[in-house]
């Protein structure tokens, strides 16, 4: 299963759209994950359009109520429990807030968005995945996703810059 992690779309508020290369992965994949701050349920709707109605999403902190997501979900992919959220806070404590949500969601990797800056670690035993921002809106110095390859429970992550 080929799957699509982006976050920090930030449109209209800090980008005009989505990248034609951000939306080609995401057409391709058979499944996408967003980490929040879409910014308005119109980027929503087209980026579900864009994942052929396979989303897995949820609301960032600047999403307002009208973005109808919840702010943490768990989704099975490939033998892989994903734990999605924002990460939503200061950014000393990031890692552990997600690795929290993680253990807490019953997951085995946490995808979350909020700093802008792609992330692929492991903390305290939990793999963090961040795909930065996919329009490369402020702060992002670059435009970032990850796509992965997920099967019998193996994961393979590739990180894809706007330059490349």
């Amino acid at each position: 299963m080929q799957l699509a992690i982006i976050s920090d779309t930030h449109i209209p508020g800090r980008a005009t759209g989505i990248p034609d290369w951000v939306r080609e992965r995401v057409e391709a994949a058979d499944h996408t994950v967003h980490a929040g701050d879409f910014e308005t349920p119109d980027v929503v709707d087209e980026i579900r359009a864009l994942a052929d109605g396979s989303l897995t999403a949820v609301r960032g902190n600047v999403d307002p109520a009208g973005v109808d997501l919840p702010e943490a979900t768990s989704v099975e992919l490939g033998g892989v429990d994903f734990v999605v959220t924002h990460g939503t806070g200061d950014r000393m404590g990031y890692e552990d807030r997600v690795a929290a949500a993680v253990r807490e969601g019953g997951g085995d990797v946490g995808v979350a968005g909020h700093t802008h800056e792609h992330l692929d670690t492991v903390h305290e035993g939990v793999r963090l995945l961040n795909p930065g921002s996919a329009t490369g809106a402020d702060p992002a110095t670059e435009t970032t996703m990850l796509t992965a390859v997920v099967d019998g429970g193996e994961l393979d992550v590739q990180l894809h810059r706007g330059d490349e």
